[in-house]
């Protein structure tokens, strides 16, 4: 049976994603549209691509994460030329290591552009800073001036996944002048809007991966300090915008994933905690889905 699914965002806790996927796969589900943000853009666009759920575990084991935190060179010591970075690049990491490495493993597939995967299979979601808007890609690229079909889907992805100051935004240029674009998280981390046709018959039902608890079972933020604050602030806005469309209606067609104790940034996760995270997605997607009424 055909589906639609979308995947939320949430860092390195993304390899729980990949273990839902790989039960989706097993109850014989096939998608026909993909919608994700952050790290569950970057797993879209390997699915649309055409890997499988363990082609894309095996990419993942052979790959060393802590290679993909590209620093930029500087005489400067360590300790203070962290901080410049910082200031004018507005990012630790360039993120350019990790846009070379999708490239190259899309490509290896034949897919370099959004004219490579068929048309309004995927989209992924960033969020334009410049202009306060949430951006779906390839489709709001019209209103740059550019043409989607030509567009790099490593750099949409790139976009997708550019946590603020982990990694430097990246600039669109278009017919207006410059744009800095972030992680797709910061405006909407869990894009269930883009498949949400409560109004119309639906084509195929919409599966949705999410890596938190469910609104109602979330626990409360213990606020105590400046860095709790900015933490507790970043939070609210990631889920405020998506909290909306996640009524009873939907909870039953979302698999809940509340990864804990693995920080999104935590790009130093050994290969063993990795297994563990995909163990995690994969059992709780099967026990989703014996009981899913699609």
């Amino acid at each position: 049976m055909d589906i639609d699914i979308v995947f939320s965002g949430g860092g390195v806790k993304g390899f729980a994603l990949l273990g839902a996927y790989e039960a989706i796969e097993e109850k014989g589900l096939r998608w026909k549209r993909l919608a994700g943000t952050s790290a569950g853009s970057l797993l879209a666009a390997l699915l649309a691509a055409g890997y499988s759920a363990r082609e894309v575990m095996h990419l993942l084991e052979e790959l060393e994460f802590e290679r993909l935190l590209d620093e930029r060179a500087s005489w400067i010591p360590f300790p203070v030329w962290k901080w410049v970075r910082l200031y004018w690049h507005l990012g630790l990491y360039q993120g350019k290591a990790l846009e070379r490495w999708l490239e190259s493993v899309l490509a290896a597939r034949g897919v370099r552009t959004f004219q490579d995967v068929p048309a309004g299979s995927l989209y992924i979601v960033a969020s334009d800073v410049t202009n306060g808007r949430i951006v779906v890609l390839p489709d709001d690229l019209n209103a740059y001036g550019i043409d989607p079909s030509s567009f790099s889907v490593a750099k949409a992805v790139r976009m997708s996944v550019s946590i603020p100051y982990f990694f430097e935004p990246v600039r669109l240029r278009g017919q207006n002048g410059t744009s800095l674009i972030v992680d797709g998280g910061v405006l909407s981390n869990f894009p269930l809007f883009l498949f949400d046709e409560e109004k119309k018959t639906k084509k195929r039902p919409v599966l949705g991966i999410q890596l938190s608890a469910k609104p109602g079972e979330r626990p409360k933020r213990k606020i105590t300090n400046a860095l709790d604050l900015y933490e507790a602030l970043f939070a609210a806005m990631k889920e405020a915008h998506d909290a909306r469309y996640i009524s009873r209606r939907h909870e039953k067609n979302i698999v809940f994933l509340p990864v804990e104790n693995v920080m999104s940034t935590e790009f130093s996760v050994d290969l063993e905690a990795r297994r563990r995270l995909i163990d995690y997605g994969r059992e709780r997607t099967r026990q989703f889905l014996r009981q899913w009424a699609y």
